[in-house]
């Protein structure tokens, strides 16, 4: 029961690092799921999101606080129950977010290390790009900024939609470029999303860097259903140290030990990380004390700084042009999209939950774009509810840098009762600007000459709503998460008093105790946050191999 290196978390982040870590076949690693084996076939659909999210054996089941901002909803909060993590339950899209984004996060940190030029490596070594499978003809600058030949397959997407290039030529007229690359340092422009499936199925992190290599390995062991009940710390040396951890697992509790100068590291995401410490006696001091958990090391920043990402979900009925509305609301619609995943592994079954993206500017006052859009040939209530009866498009913007910020917080003591999960959305003057001003937008995309023969009809939130005020209302009443929390064990220097753990990733004032995920994040990318955690994590793996020697 003795390790060189435990890792809690086999999701994004988890996986990759168990990967790197035991490759080193002289040190012991230990990888902890408190989830299952990603053994459901709707994992491994695309479009089995739909059944994955919302499903206790692949999802967490959080829910939000109710939120002001929000209008007092609480929303859903998915997080992947299974190997891979989120990865088994999300998007697919690959997405590393803009330079700018890390070059905040050097300085934030105080480290060069986290700069674009430093960290564009980190996102290369693992990445395994179609456009380069026939490199011929592949521009050199394409070259110099994607990767072949790792394990995360990013592929082009399997379908287009007419009405979806309808948008993309609309927003062209509106002023947005047309993009063939999101992921050069600056993704301004509007084009259809790349996604991490190979052949027509989710790749997701546990079949990139479990299977078959890690599983392989004599010096490996992975152990699922294995929940941490808390983190175990020793003082005798004179210097507090993390030695182990209590586990829950199917056979009972179970004790795990570090072995000398070994490390735990924490990979159980935006909302588990922070839990775990909390639990452990790691967090705000009066925190704890109010669950009757003795104060370990007390750090304000574990829990706070929660920062995610709001969709405003738009819903435009169309005319003259097919959407998946009609094509799934009947029996041969729905044989004839099953017979051609079957045959071809395309179509709307090998769909991502978002074909085509923008990203753009709310004002011309903004130097870099600070809106996403994830359009879709599709509409509902809803997240779980029927399509519409009726055709239409769906495009949802997000504020990609929001100023609003949460929290998560512990219940009680038990491992087992979930956190508060509070995110304060549109808690700021700023966000509620944006809010507004992404709608007017919208409307101007959708008002272009492109999809004017397909006459958009504004259904929701409806064109009768048209002042700041009534804008920001309404995006309260329909926005939800796009499911991207980071930054409740964020990274910072020594004189930030909410950094939870050094530019290293080392959390502080404990030896041997790391948090590597979506959590160190001082501040969130601009887009979709798998990709950047791998990124994370790949960058981690390194310093702990240096750590060994």
């Amino acid at each position: 029961m003795s390790f060189d290196t435990i890792i809690v978390g086999a999701g994004t982040a988890g996986c990759l690092l168990a990967n790197r870590l035991s490759a080193d076949r002289g040190k012991r690693v230990l990888l902890l799921e408190a989830g299952g084996r990603d053994d459901y076939h709707w994992i491994h659909i695309p479009v089995g999101y739909l059944y994955c999210i919302g499903n206790p054996r692949t999802d967490w089941l959080y829910k939000t606080e109710p939120d002001a901002g929000l209008n007092g909803r609480s929303l859903r909060y998915p997080r992947g129950k299974v190997l891979g993590g989120c990865s088994s339950i999300n998007g697919m899209i690959y997405m590393r977010g803009q330079s700018r984004d890390y070059e905040a996060w050097a300085e934030a940190a105080g480290d060069e290390a986290w700069r674009w030029g430093q960290v564009l490596p980190f996102f290369k070594q693992h990445e395994n790009h179609w456009r380069l499978d026939a490199p011929a003809g592949v521009s050199e600058r394409f070259k110099a900024l994607h990767g072949h030949g790792g394990e995360w397959r990013v592929e082009r997407q399997r379908l287009r939609w007419d009405v979806l290039d309808a948008f993309a030529e609309a927003a062209q007229q509106a002023g947005i470029p047309a993009s063939d690359d999101f992921n050069g340092g600056s993704n301004e422009g509007v084009g259809y999303f790349e996604v991490n499936q190979r052949g027509g199925w989710r790749w997701n992190t546990a079949k990139a860097f479990l299977r078959p290599t890690c599983l392989g390995r004599p010096n490996f062991e992975l152990w699922t259903g294995a929940q941490v009940r808390h983190l175990q710390f020793d003082e005798s040396s004179g210097q507090r140290r993390c030695c182990g951890a209590e586990v829950m697992t199917p056979h009972g509790l179970e004790t795990v030990r570090l072995n000398p100068g070994g490390e735990l590291v924490l990979a159980a995401g935006a909302i588990g990380s922070p839990q775990i410490l909390q639990l452990s006696g790691v967090g705000p001091a009066e925190l704890l004390q109010r669950h009757g958990i003795d104060v370990v090391q007390a750090l304000d920043g574990v829990g706070a700084n929660l920062q995610d990402h709001l969709q405003i979900r738009t819903v435009f009925k169309v005319q003259g042009v097919k959407t998946l509305n009609t094509m799934a609301n009947s029996l041969w619609g729905k044989a004839r999209i099953g017979l051609e995943y079957a045959l071809r592994r395309s179509g709307p079954m090998s769909m991502a939950p978002s074909q085509l993206g923008a990203f753009t500017r709310s004002s011309a006052a903004k130097v870099w774009p600070d809106l996403e859009y994830h359009v879709q040939p599709l509409s509902l209530d809803a997240f779980g509810e029927p399509l519409h009866r009726f055709n239409a498009i769906t495009a949802s913007v997000c504020n990609l840098n929001p100023t609003s910020r949460g929290t998560v917080q512990i219940r009680s003591a038990g491992a087992a009762v979930a956190p508060a999960i509070a995110p304060n959305y549109l808690s700021t003057e700023e966000d509620r600007r944006i809010a507004a001003e992404s709608l007017r937008l919208t409307r101007k995309i959708l008002a272009q000459p492109a999809l004017a023969r397909y006459r958009p009809e504004e259904y929701k939130p409806g064109p009768q709503y048209q002042s700041d005020e009534e804008l920001a209302r309404l995006a309260g009443d329909i926005a939800t998460t796009i499911f991207h929390p980071v930054g409740t064990c964020k990274m910072g220097r020594d004189d930030d008093p909410l950094a939870v753990v050094d530019s290293r990733l080392r959390v502080r004032g404990i030896a041997g105790l790391r948090v590597v995920d979506a959590s160190v994040m001082p501040t969130i990318t601009s887009g979709n946050t798998n990709s950047p955690t791998l990124m994370i994590a790949e960058r981690a793996a390194q310093w702990l191999l240096e750590a060994r020697r």
